[in-house]
C-alpha cells in the first residue's frame, strides 16, 4: 500500500462549537464513504481553519467519529486578503491501493469556490449535492 492524500473543505455559518463539530464531522463522513475508507486506513489528518473559526478544534469531530488513535493536527490558515472566510480544511493521509488520481476530494457548501477546477468536466464526480 501507498500513502495517498485526500483534500476536503467545508464552511460554517456561525463560529460555534456545535457547528464546527457538525460540519467537520459531515465532511469527514463524506470523505470516508466516497473513498471507501476504514478508520485503520487513515494515517493522519491535518485540519486548518480561517481566523474566524476558533470556537472548537475541528479534530474533536474526528474523535467523535472514533478516530481515537489517529494522529490529528489543527492549525490556522494563512489570512490572505480576499480569501474565503469561515472555512475548515482537511488533508487526510491514507493507506490505499488506489492511485492518487482515484482519490475523491470533497468541497462542501461555500468551500466549492476553493477548487472550481474539480467541479468541471470529468471532475463532477468529486462533488456531492449540497444540502
Amino acid at each position: 500500500m501507498t500513502v495517498r492524500g485526500i483534500r476536503g473543505a467545508t464552511t460554517v455559518t456561525e463560529n460555534t462549537r456545535e457547528e464546527i463539530i457538525e460540519k467537520t464531522g459531515e465532511l469527514l463522513d463524506v470523505l470516508v464513504k466516497k473513498n471507501g475508507l476504514n478508520t485503520e486506513d487513515i494515517v493522519s489528518a491535518i485540519f486548518s481553519v480561517t481566523d474566524d473559526v476558533n470556537a472548537e478544534f475541528p479534530a474533536v469531530a474526528a474523535r467523535k467519529l472514533g478516530w481515537l488513535y489517529t494522529p490529528l493536527f489543527c492549525t490556522r490558515e494563512i489570512p490572505v486578503p480576499g480569501s474565503l472566510n469561515m472555512c475548515i480544511r482537511v488533508l487526510l493521509h491514507v493507506n490505499s491501493i488506489k492511485k492518487q488520481e482515484e482519490m475523491i476530494h470533497e468541497y462542501l457548501y461555500e468551500s466549492r469556490k476553493l477548487r472550481p477546477d474539480l467541479h468541471t468536466g470529468d471532475r463532477d464526480r468529486y462533488y456531492s449535492s449540497e444540502k
